[in-house]
C-alpha cells in the first residue's frame, strides 16, 4: 500500500484572505529582480520634464487670453476717456508720456526682478492685480496726480509681467519646445485683444467710458484664477534644468549681455524694425481720413483688427516652424514683409486696399511675437539672465518705436505721405539686410549645449 503524496500549500496569512482573489495571484518574482529593483509606492511630486498637466496647459491658455483683456483697456480708450472728462490735450499727452517713459525704462529691472524672484507665478500675480488696481484708480480717483501714478504704476507691472509669462511659458515646456507654447500664447493674446475691444467698446458706448475701467479692473479675476491651475511645481521643476545659476553680481550680468555679439545684434535689429514699424499704422490712418473721411474710423479700426486675426491664425504655426527650420528663415520672413508693406502702402490709393496690406503686418506681428522671447532664450540659455536680456531687447524696441513717429512726421510734414512710406520702407529694408547678414542661427542643436551656426 503506497502511500498518499502530501501537497506542499501556501500557507495564506489572514490579511491575503480577505483581499479579493484577483489581487492575491500575482506574477512570480525571481529573487535577484526583486533584490535589484525593489518596488515603491508611488509619491506624489512634479511631473517628468517636459511633461505639463493639462490644467497648466489650458490654465497658461486663459491666462495669455485676460492679460491681453486687461492690456486693451489701457489702450485708446484712455485718450477717449481723458477727452470726456474734458482734459486738455497737453495734459492727455503728458499723461501718456509718463506712462511711455516708466515702460521705456523700467523694461531691465523689470526683466531683472524676475529673474531675482523665485516664483514667476507671484511676479505675475502681483503685476495683474497693480494693472486692475490701476485702472481702478483712474475711475474713481481722476485727479491729474492720481491718473499720472496709475499710469506709472500700469507700465511698471507691465515691465514685469511680459517677462513673467515668457520665463513660466518656457518653464512648463522646457527649452525644446518653447517656441509652440509661445505661439500659441501669441494666438490667445491676439484673441483677447480682439474680444476685450469689441466688448469694451460696447461698454463705452451703451453705459460710459469709465464702464471699461470698472470692466478692465473686473477682469483680475479670471486672471488670478487662471494663473491658479498653472502648477508651480512644473514650472520649478524644468526652470531647474534650464542650466547654470545666475551671475554673482548685476555689473557681472551686464557684462555678460554686453558682451553676447548676437543678443547685441538682434537689439539692433529689433530698433531698426520698430523705427520703420510703429508710424506706418499712423500714417496709414491720417492717409484713409483724406481719401474716405467719411469711413476713415471703420477703415482704421479694421486696419488694426486684421493683423490681429493673422495674429491669432499664425502665431501657432510659427511656433512650430521656428521649432522645424530654426530661428534664422523664420525671420527673414517676418522682417522680410516691412518693407514690403512699406513699399506698397506708398503706392496704393484705394482705402480698401490699404486695409488688405494690414495682412503683411499680421505676418510681422505673428513672427516677432514669437521670435522675440525664443531668440532672447536660446541666446541666453544657462546665464540666468533669460528676463533680464529680454528687458534690454524690450527697451531697444521701445527706443524705435519711440523715434518712428517723429522720423515720419518729419518726412511727411516736408517731403508728403508718399516719400515718408518710402523711408520707412527703406529703414526697413536695412532692418531685413541686417538680420540677413548679422543674425546667426540660434536654435540649439540635438547635443543641447551649443547654438547652431548659421
Amino acid at each position: 500500500m503506497t502511500a498518499a503524496r502530501t501537497k506542499n500549500r501556501r500557507v495564506i496569512p489572514h490579511r491575503e484572505r480577505e483581499l479579493p482573489r484577483h489581487e492575491v495571484r500575482t506574477r512570480p518574482v525571481r529573487l535577484k529582480d526583486a533584490a535589484a529593483e525593489p518596488v515603491l509606492p508611488a509619491m506624489p511630486g512634479p511631473l517628468a520634464a517636459g511633461t505639463v498637466s493639462r490644467g497648466s496647459r489650458r490654465g497658461l491658455d486663459a491666462f495669455a487670453f485676460f492679460v491681453a483683456n486687461l492690456q486693451t483697456g489701457f489702450g485708446p480708450f484712455l485718450a477717449v476717456y481723458f477727452s470726456q472728462a474734458q482734459w486738455t490735450q497737453s495734459d492727455i499727452g503728458f499723461a501718456l508720456t509718463v506712462g511711455s517713459l516708466v515702460s521705456l525704462l523700467g523694461q531691465v529691472p523689470g526683466g531683472a526682478f524676475v529673474d531675482a524672484v523665485r516664483s514667476k507665478r507671484f511676479a505675475a500675480g502681483v503685476s495683474v492685480v497693480a494693472i486692475s488696481a490701476s485702472a481702478l484708480a483712474l475711475v474713481v480717483w481722476p485727479s491729474f496726480l492720481i491718473v499720472l501714478l496709475a499710469m506709472a504704476a500700469h507700465s511698471a507691472a507691465s515691465c514685469i509681467l511680459t517677462p513673467a509669462i515668457a520665463a513660466i511659458s518656457i518653464g512648463l515646456v522646457g527649452h525644446a519646445r518653447a517656441g509652440e507654447r509661445l505661439g500659441r500664447n501669441a494666438s490667445f493674446q491676439a484673441m483677447g485683444n480682439a474680444c476685450a475691444a469689441a466688448v469694451m467698446g460696447a461698454c463705452g458706448y451703451y453705459l460710459s467710458n469709465g464702464a471699461v475701467f470698472y470692466l478692465t479692473a473686473a477682469l483680475v479675476l479670471p486672471t488670478v484664477i487662471a494663473l491658479s491651475f498653472i502648477r508651480a511645481d512644473e514650472i520649478d521643476a524644468n526652470v531647474r534644468m534650464q542650466g547654470a545659476a545666475a551671475p554673482a553680481s548685476e555689473s557681472g550680468a551686464l557684462r555678460t549681455l554686453l558682451t553676447n555679439r548676437g543678443l547685441l545684434a538682434f537689439a539692433a535689429c529689433m530698433t531698426l524694425f520698430f523705427l520703420a514699424n510703429a508710424a506706418m499704422l499712423p500714417l496709414v490712418g491720417s492717409a484713409l481720413t483724406l481719401r474716405a473721411s467719411e469711413t476713415a474710423t471703420a477703415l482704421v479700426a479694421a486696419c488694426i483688427m486684421v493683423p490681429q486675426a493673422v495674429l491669432a491664425v499664425c502665431a501657432p504655426a510659427v511656433g512650430r516652424a521656428a521649432e522645424r527650420y530654426g530661428r534664422y528663415p523664420v525671420l527673414l520672413v517676418g522682417f522680410a514683409a516691412l518693407p514690403l508693406r512699406g513699399l506698397l502702402f506708398a503706392y496704393t490709393t484705394d482705402p480698401y486696399l490699404l486695409v488688405a496690406i494690414q495682412i503683411l503686418d499680421g505676418v510681422s506681428a505673428s513672427v516677432l511675437g514669437v521670435m522675440v522671447p525664443l531668440v532672447v532664450s536660446d541666446l541666453t540659455r544657462g546665464s540666468g539672465r533669460f528676463n533680464l536680456a529680454l528687458g534690454a531687447v524690450g527697451t531697444a524696441m521701445g527706443i524705435g518705436a519711440a523715434l518712428s513717429t517723429s522720423l515720419a512726421g518729419i518726412m511727411a510734414d516736408r517731403l508728403g505721405s508718399h516719400a515718408a512710406f518710402l523711408g520707412l520702407a527703406v529703414v526697413g529694408l536695412a532692418a531685413f539686410l541686417l538680420v540677413a547678414l548679422a543674425m546667426p542661427e540660434t536654435r540649439v542643436s540635438e547635443a543641447g549645449r551649443e547654438p547652431e551656426t548659421a
